[in-house]
Order: C-alpha cells, then sequence, then structure tokens
C-alpha cells in the first residue's frame, strides 16, 4: 500500500470511527453492534472470526471496550497509524459532547423532559447491548462446551457477584484446560486407529 493510500485509509478508519462513537449512545458496549456492522459487513476490513477475537481480547483487557475495540482493528489493518487514527475518532466525539454536556447540564440537568430522555436512553442502550449480545452468542455457541461455560459465567456474575475479569480469566483456564484435554483424547484415538 503506498503512503498516500495509507493515508486516506487512515482518514478513512478515524471517520468510520467517528460517525461510531457520534451516534451510539450509551458506551462500549452498546458500540459493539455499530463496530461490526461497519467493520465486518459494510467495509469488510475483518472477517466474523476475526471481529470476534477483536471483542474478546478488548473486553478482556483494562479500559473500555470500544477504545480497545477501534485501538485492535487500526492496528490490525494499518499499523500502528491505523490504531491512532481509529482511536482518536472512536474518543473524538465523547470529547466534544462531554465538553457540551458539563457546559449545559447545570441549567438544565433537573428539567423532567432532560430527565425522561435519559431514561428512555437507558433502556434503549440495554436493547442494543442485548442485540450484541445475542449477535456473538449466534456466532460463538456453536457446541456443547461453550453453551456449558457461557450459563455457567452468567450464573457466576448474575448470582454470586464474581467480577468480569475472574469470569474472562476461569473461562480462559477452562477453556485451555478442556482443548488439552480434547486433543490428547483425538491424538490417542488417532495411534489406536494406526
Amino acid at each position: 500500500m503506498s503512503e498516500k493510500s495509507k493515508k486516506a485509509y487512515n482518514r478513512n478508519l478515524f471517520w468510520e470511527f467517528f460517525k461510531i462513537g457520534i451516534f451510539t449512545i450509551g458506551g462500549g458496549m452498546a458500540m459493539i453492534p455499530q463496530i461490526q456492522q461497519v467493520v465486518v459487513e459494510d467495509k469488510g476490513w475483518m472477517t466474523e472470526e476475526e471481529m470476534i477475537d477483536c471483542i474478546a481480547v478488548s473486553q478482556s483487557m483494562p479500559g473500555v471496550i470500544a477504545i480497545n475495540s477501534a485501538t485492535y482493528i487500526g492496528k490490525k489493518t494499518n499499523g500502528f497509524a491505523g490504531a491512532v487514527s481509529a482511536t482518536a475518532g472512536v474518543i473524538a466525539p465523547s470529547f466534544l459532547i462531554i465538553i457540551l454536556v458539563v457546559s449545559f447540564l447545570g441549567m438544565v440537568g433537573e428539567n423532567r423532559y432532560i430527565q425522561g430522555a435519559f431514561t428512555g436512553i437507558k433502556a434503549a442502550v440495554c436493547g442494543l447491548i442485548l442485540i450484541s449480545a445475542v449477535k456473538l452468542g449466534k456466532q460463538i455457541l456453536k457446541g456443547p462446551f461453550q453453551w456449558i461455560l457461557a450459563i455457567a459465567a452468567l450464573v457466576a456474575i448474575g448470582v454470586f457477584g464474581v467480577t468480569a475479569v475472574w469470569a474472562v480469566l476461569a473461562g480462559a483456564i477452562i477453556g485451555i484446560l478442556y482443548n488439552a484435554f480434547w486433543m490428547g483424547r483425538r491424538s490417542g484415538e488417532k495411534e489406536d486407529e494406526k
């Protein structure tokens, strides 16, 4: 890719993530369906499997998932400059909006219409997060092991109050052990066939 096309690509990364940042209300998890739509379906920058990996890595790292995802996608598609462009694009709208909101919220914070709008926004964000969970579930939960692990994580977090970090770490360890056992068993079966 020539230097000129890399710069154009970085501008495109910035612009796409800027649009995602400005038109998605509700934070990082609410952005995941839009990021997936743009990156996988509209632009074809990544495959579904790569996007699942992106979400898994972004969720397990410290920080906001939208920023982590933008950085990951930018780096994967166009190196360090791409990571900077995508990250700046997703951060810029929030930065600008926060400055505006802080300037005016003191005047309208107790307004019942503003409070009503925030209540509606919160409900819509829950719907966006649910859509994201359902889409990811369809792509990831393909066998009984995945379903059992997902349900166990849900119960651990929802019922017993385990933090998501511990659920992710436990899932990683259990997945490694499961794959080690499964691969060892399969290689043993192949040797028995010989």
